[in-house]
């Protein structure tokens, strides 16, 4: 909005300053950052009020998370609410790039949102029909995949290869919404323990900030071998946003949390992360930088499929944070160490823009 207002006014004066997307990047984490950290008490209290007994705690989970009941769920809403007011304000709303990627976060955090108010409601850590999540995930992601594709280029660009690509046709779509509900999902199966799916979430988004404005500009996307999206630029102020808005809401899931992200939040972030994945062009690089989210849905896929064919465990636990938790290592542990392989994987992902 405030970029459309400054151009307007042909961006005279201090209103210059909007036309870079850098100075937006930094106004959008500021803005996001500040609005989280003022609503949150007030928020978290309602939420407590309204909930009662909050989020409901496996009881086959580690036992020491028993001791979370009545933390209050849906503090992803704080994250929403961030997010959006600093995307609204500091993106170029003229943007087909923007809106898919907002139709992206906004539409799973609401599936989020009712998959984590039926849990609450019924007391029950079920939710929402799991074909039914899927369903309405994959119609977001779909929907978006073809506003931001549109009828551009459907290649696979491969990292480590300058100007290698793999030329999927129509089925670059069925990827692309796959690559958006796959982020999302794991996103939310990271999302167990206090902050450690929030940390490497902030990272990823910072990551991919670069990623967004290299991509978006034709002289750095030419040097570096990677492809260009016009206006791909814009994603890293949504980054940016991302990362503000999860940096306040850490403030206040920091050990005791004071409330959880639930679905609401995680579903919409991991969304977030695929949807400008698919926009900016590095599909695969997403892969690698939110490594430690692959490796948590892995371990929930692999536990599954290997105990339905024998009736053994690879895990003690999936997903995997759970697993060194029954190994006796304390939460603290798992998160910081989580937290430290994701600083890893994001320096290995972005070695993929010059190593070609």
């Amino acid at each position: 909005m405030l970029y459309l207002i400054a151009e307007y006014f042909e961006f005279s004066g201090l209103a210059n300053l909007i036309r870079y997307q850098t100075f937006r990047a930094g106004a959008a984490l500021m803005t996001a950052l500040v609005i989280g950290l003022i609503i949150g008490p007030k928020f978290i209290n309602m939420l407590r009020v309204r909930q009662g007994k909050g989020q409901p705690i496996r009881e086959d989970g580690p036992q020491s998370h028993l001791a979370k009941r009545g933390t209050p769920t849906m503090g992803g809403l704080m994250i929403m609410i961030a997010l959006v007011v600093s995307m609204l304000l500091w993106m170029d709303l003229s943007s087909p790039l923007v809106w898919a990627c907002l139709m992206v976060t906004s539409g799973f955090g609401l599936i989020g949102f009712l998959d984590d108010y039926d849990k609450v409601k019924k007391r029950s850590t079920a939710g929402v029909s799991g074909r039914v999540r899927l369903l309405a995930e994959f119609t977001v992601a779909g929907l978006a995949a073809w506003i931001m594709i549109g009828h551009t280029s459907t290649n696979l660009y491969v990292p480590f290869l300058s100007g290698h690509y793999i030329p999927l046709g129509p089925a670059y779509f069925v990827f692309a919404a796959f690559v958006i509900v796959g982020a999302g999902n794991a996103v939310n199966l990271t999302d167990g323990l206090d902050g450690l799916a929030t940390m490497p979430v902030v990272i990823a988004a910072g990551t991919f900030a670069i990623i967004a404005y290299l991509a978006g500009r034709a002289d750095f996307s030419a040097y570096l071998g990677i492809p260009h999206v016009p206006r791909a630029g814009e994603l890293a102020i949504l980054c940016a946003g991302i990362m503000g808005a999860c940096l306040a809401f850490l403030w206040f899931n920091a050990p005791p949390a004071a409330v959880f992200m639930g679905d609401t939040g995680s579903l919409a972030l991991g969304g977030a992360l695929g949807a400008i994945a698919v926009a900016s062009r590095h599909e695969i690089v997403l892969a690698i930088v939110g490594g430690l989210f692959v490796a948590e849905a892995l371990s929930v896929i692999i536990q599954v499929a290997v105990y339905k064919r024998t009736g053994k465990r690879v895990f003690k636990m999936a997903p995997i944070h759970h697993h060194f938790e029954q190994l006796g290592w304390k939460e603290s542990t798992v998160v910081i160490r989580f937290w430290i392989v994701s600083i890893v994987l994001a320096l290995i992902g972005l070695s993929t823009l010059k190593l070609r």
